[in-house]
């Protein structure tokens, strides 16, 4: 079977590497936060109380890369409705390829997409700003980001293949997205101090502030039991669960 996802994956990223623009418009917004939402958080962050430990770079930076895989990756199911109205979909399911291979070539796409974008936000923060993060810290949530971008790719062509509907698609993804996003304390970290006691247990209920506090601990240098290892476990789990999730869909709908 690596052997079909190898071919798969190698498919996907020649169609994407015909049009690397992507790659730079994908990182537009992540950018924009950090550049015109960073300096804001800089005085904020030094004079209230309640904030994760590090600078405003090592909170925001590690934060952004993580809501650049919950958007980027969560639509790639896109690109699946494409080749499934055109045929493309109908012509793969007929070859010897494994149906699970189908959809880990395509994953690990959007995987490998994801982690370059990361490392061009982080070289960017590096040499534009003032981040500071251990070289270990940095491989680490390039990881964790990776492994982000699988679980989400994974449940958005599970997604897609189940609905099938290019305009119920964006809609479903936007009203699942919105509240992730502002639950999981990526642009303002939830913490005891800063948050009501309701948002602060609703936000526990949501898996993504979990990574998030794992991707900014990775920053950090700080493996401690309550912040990277709690968030790797739940990765862990959303990743086997989606990637499950997606298997079955792809054998299903090609059986």
């Amino acid at each position: 079977m690596s052997r079909d996802i190898w071919l798969i994956f190698r498919r996907d990223l020649s169609l994407s590497m015909r049009n690397p623009a992507w790659i730079m418009i994908g990182i537009m917004q992540p950018v924009l936060y950090l550049v015109l939402f960073g300096p804001l958080m800089e005085r904020v962050v030094s004079n209230t109380p309640g904030f994760p430990p590090g600078s405003s770079w090592t909170i925001l930076t590690p934060a952004l890369i993580i809501q650049l895989a919950l958007f980027g990756s969560s639509f790639s199911g896109f690109g699946l409705l494409a080749e499934f109205r055109s045929g493309v979909l109908e012509r793969l399911r007929v070859t010897p390829a494994s149906r699970v291979a189908l959809l880990l070539g395509k994953v690990l796409n959007n995987a490998l997409q994801t982690v370059l974008q990361a490392i061009l936000i982080i070289v960017l923060a590096f040499l534009v700003f003032d981040l500071d993060a251990p070289f270990g810290g940095i491989v680490l949530s390039l990881v964790i980001v990776g492994l982000t971008s699988t679980a989400l790719a994974s449940a958005s062509y599970a997604l897609a293949l189940t609905i099938r509907n290019e305009q119920a698609f964006p809609a479903l993804l936007n009203a699942v997205l919105m509240p992730v996003l502002l639950l999981s304390g990526i642009l303002l970290p939830i913490t005891t101090g800063l948050a009501p006691d309701w948002l602060y247990a609703i936000s526990r209920i949501n898996p993504f502030t979990h990574i998030v506090d794992a991707e900014r601990a990775s920053f950090r240098g700080d493996v401690t039991m309550d912040a990277l290892f709690t968030g790797c476990v739940v990765l862990v789990v959303l990743t086997s669960v989606t990637v499950f999730w997606g298997a079955r869909t792809f054998r299903r709908e090609n059986a």
